[in-house]
């Protein structure tokens, strides 16, 4: 999976699409088979609902393993069960704030350096088991909330280091990388933050649609309905 670029992706037919991450990917998802909740109520339920509608003849396939709570070593954990045993051929990643906000509330959170470490081993035992697996990696965001006083400026400069180690990780393996934190923060000169993300950290269902419409455009073209 190392690469000396990166490019936007194909929708192939069949394609499975896999979302990890914390409880913004889980977006209250279910843990059974009723399609009407399996895919939450956030960014991941807004991308598969707009590529499946857009492209019914590609039978295109979703998967959510989102679990609220996660850090980047709650993912590893996990990796084989919810991710290689799907056998997907397509995982985003969205994970960083728990790995500060478990830092501030329990002193468990992951440091940038073991961020990066356990980033890279989901990556390269994803190349080994499915060879021709693709990565988004999306980047964590944080925007200061009164709550969070008075840990706003921790919380911005901790999330923003977890955020340049995805982007590093990313470039490094020349994976999709989707900015977000610019996307919240341009988004706050339209409205207040706590209108796109109510608690500094989880989107309102308007700040979930902004997450999904960076990732179509980062994931499969600029400016295109989807490259199909």
């Amino acid at each position: 999976m190392h690469s000396e670029g990166k490019d936007t992706m194909n929708l192939r037919n069949g394609m499975k699409i896999l979302f990890q991450g914390d409880s913004i990917t889980d977006g209250g998802r279910s843990r059974n088979e009723d399609q009407n909740h399996v895919m939450g109520h956030g960014y991941a339920y807004l991308v598969a609902a707009r590529l499946g509608a857009d492209f019914p003849e590609r039978e295109l396939r979703f998967y959510n393993r989102g679990i609220s709570g996660n850090r980047v070593v709650d993912l590893y954990a996990r990796w084989r069960e919810d991710a290689l045993n799907l056998e997907p051929d397509l995982i985003s990643v969205l994970v960083g704030v728990n790995d500060v906000g478990a830092e501030m509330s329990r002193s468990a959170g992951v440091s940038k350096e073991r961020y990066l470490k356990v980033y890279r081993l989901l990556i390269e035992e994803t190349a080994e088991a499915l060879p021709g697996c693709g990565f988004v990696i999306c980047e964590p965001f944080f925007l200061p909330h009164p709550n969070r006083n008075p840990n706003n400026d921790t919380y911005v400069s901790e999330v923003a280091a977890r955020g340049a180690a995805a982007r590093e990780i990313a470039d490094e393996y020349g994976a999709v990388f989707v900015e977000l934190q610019h996307v919240f923060d341009s988004a706050c000169g339209q409205a207040p933050a706590e209108y796109w993300l109510w608690d500094g950290v989880h989107p309102t269902p308007q700040g979930h649609e902004l997450i999904a419409r960076a990732w179509t455009a980062e994931v499969f073209g600029e400016g295109e309905r989807v490259r199909g």
